[in-house]
């Protein structure tokens, strides 16, 4: 139950990121919770959105495991260990922001499903 909790917490964290990437990345959500400015907000959109799709396919691969209950539990590994090998090259090459966003949710779900909790 509780690593169910965590891992809709991890797709709701990526789903945000999504927007964010895909279509708040020039707008004034998007430049706050990146700390970009206009400029290079324009000169890194595409960028940006091809990002923030990749992070709907770790979303969207979340909530195929929890869809399919303890027959998902390969994919909630799978893609938990994707997003926590992400979180922590984002934290160690971008923003150590990242490492406490993406990585730590992650890593506490992992240790949840482990735990059978």
């Amino acid at each position: 139950m509780i690593a169910n909790v965590l891992i809709a917490l991890v797709v709701a964290i990526h789903v945000y990121i999504v927007v964010l990437e895909m279509f708040l990345w020039q707008k004034p959500a998007g430049l706050r919770a990146f700390g970009l400015t206009p400029e290079f907000a324009s000169q890194t959109r595409a960028l940006a959105a091809n990002q923030g799709l990749y992070n709907g396919f770790l979303a969207a691969g979340l909530l195929c495991g929890l869809a399919r209950g303890s027959e998902g539990l390969d994919f909630q590994l799978f893609f938990l260990a994707c997003v926590l090998v992400a979180g922590i090259f984002g934290g160690l090459t971008a923003s150590r922001k990242i490492l406490w966003v993406q990585a730590l949710p992650a890593a506490l779900a992992l240790l949840a499903l482990w735990a059978g909790i």
